[in-house]
Formats: structure tokens, C-alpha cells, sequence
């Protein structure tokens, strides 16, 4: 499968080892899952990770935040959007994760946040999937 990331993923993933998003960080280690992100998207990864509410929460200094996003950039295709689709969807900060989908060519958008994407995404086929709906279509795979 592949698929963008929402940040609110990322996020998660890093608050939590034993949850759905972090499984999907290690499917994508794994092989199991390839995500496309843009480099707008991964300046917003930063910049939510970087924030010292997310640092304390997480435990993770700014060197360990930086580590985390070199690693996750290694693994991520990266995209470059050549038509922006814009507006489709109700907040603007998600058209960049709708973006890089349509533009690299994902069936999904994974988000916590699913109203956000809707109608915008059904418009090209694209499902919205938590999480945990994810790991389940990868399992089936």
C-alpha cells in the first residue's frame, strides 16, 4: 500500500510505541508500507515535533527530533507536487497532504482526522484511513 502520512500519524507515532501509527512506522521500515510525503510536509513534521510541548512529551531532545526525521526521510518517497489541487478541503494545512498524495500516486491519506479530508479526497479516489484501518489492509495484503 502506499500512502501520506498526516502529520497528527507522525505525531502519535512518536508518543507511543504500542499504538497503530507506530506499527505503521515500522511497516514502512519493514517494506510492508510506502508513504509519500513533500518537503512542505516534512518542514511541518519538524516543526510540530520541534515544539517543547511535543519534546517533553515524547522525551526527545531537538538533535533526537532531527535524527528521527533524517531516518524517516530515508524511508519516505518524496514528492513534488506539479499541479496544486487547491482548495479542496476545508483546512489549508491539509491540501499539502492531499497534494502529496494525488501527486505521488498513494490510494491513501492516513490521518486521526478523517472529516478534514472529506469530500475533498473522494474527488480522486484517494481513501481516508486511520491508522489502525491501515495495519489492517496491510495485514491482508
Amino acid at each position: 500500500m502506499k500512502a501520506a502520512l498526516d502529520t497528527d500519524v507522525i505525531v502519535a507515532a512518536r508518543h507511543s510505541r504500542s499504538g497503530a501509527s507506530h506499527a505503521l512506522l515500522r511497516a514502512l521500515r519493514e517494506g510492508r508500507l510506502t508513504a509519500v510525503a513533500s518537503v512542505p510536509m516534512m518542514l511541518e513534521y519538524e516543526a510540530v515535533l520541534m515544539r517543547p510541548e511535543q519534546r517533553q512529551a515524547t522525551g526527545m531532545s531537538a538533535q533526537d527530533v532531527q535524527d528521527f526525521l533524517d531516518g524517516l526521510a530515508a524511508l519516505l518517497v518524496l514528492v513534488t507536487p506539479h499541479f496544486l489541487w487547491r482548495p479542496r478541503l476545508r483546512d489549508p494545512d491539509d491540501e499539502m497532504v492531499l497534494d502529496a498524495a494525488i501527486n505521488g500516486g498513494a490510494e491513501a491519506i492516513v490521518t486521526f482526522n478523517i472529516q478534514d479530508f472529506l469530500p475533498g479526497a473522494d474527488v480522486f479516489n484517494l481513501r481516508i484511513l486511520t491508522p489502525a484501518e491501515t495495519l489492517l489492509q496491510i495485514r491482508r495484503a
